[in-house]
């Protein structure tokens, strides 16, 4: 989408990618997870990890082509946290599967939250990446697509500076 939008990081773009659109296709939703599942596999993991909201889908659809369960991780008094009884045996390996990668924070965040309840996170994958920095992550990894999406600041953004009113259609940032 086009505009003017208050990204989950916090940063602003003139661009939003909206995974759930192309995610609420079941078949759509399955062939991309069978495709971040052959980049990810390698990393042999036991269980797929999505953070809330972006990653339960794709997660979700990850697993099941990879054969292993999903567990998701939610934001709970400004934190990602395991909930519903989801854990982990000591050092299982994991991997953390997003919709979109900007700055790489909800991704940091799930590793935190998934290898403070023991498990190991092996690698990381999107759907997306919007120009994640190379060192934004301690663990490896992977997207299907890579496009450049400027983003700036909210006190350097240009259309901030322009007057254009800002939407903020992800789920980290009620809608204003």
């Amino acid at each position: 989408m086009t505009g003017h939008f208050r990204l989950s990081s916090g940063l602003h773009s003139d661009r939003y990618l909206q995974c759930a659109l192309i995610l609420q296709w079941p078949e759509r939703a399955r062939r991309i997870g069978d495709a971040l599942a052959d980049l990810l596999g390698s990393f042999s993991p036991s269980v797929v990890v999505g953070p809330a909201l972006g990653g339960v889908i794709i997660g979700h659809e990850t697993a099941r082509a990879l054969g292993v369960r999903c567990v998701f991780t939610e934001r709970k008094d400004g934190s990602m946290q395991l909930r519903r009884g989801f854990r982990f045996s000591k050092g299982e390996p994991a991997v953390v599967v997003e919709d979109v990668f900007t700055t790489g924070k909800s991704t940091r965040e799930t590793i935190a939250a998934v290898e403070q309840q023991g498990a190991r996170v092996v690698a990381a994958g999107s759907i997306v990446d919007r120009g994640l920095s190379p060192d934004a992550l301690v663990v490896p990894w992977r997207s299907l697509l890579a496009i450049d999406a400027p983003s700036w600041p909210e006190n350097a953004c240009p259309l901030c500076a322009e007057g254009f009113p800002v939407e903020s259609p992800g789920s980290r940032h009620p809608a204003a």
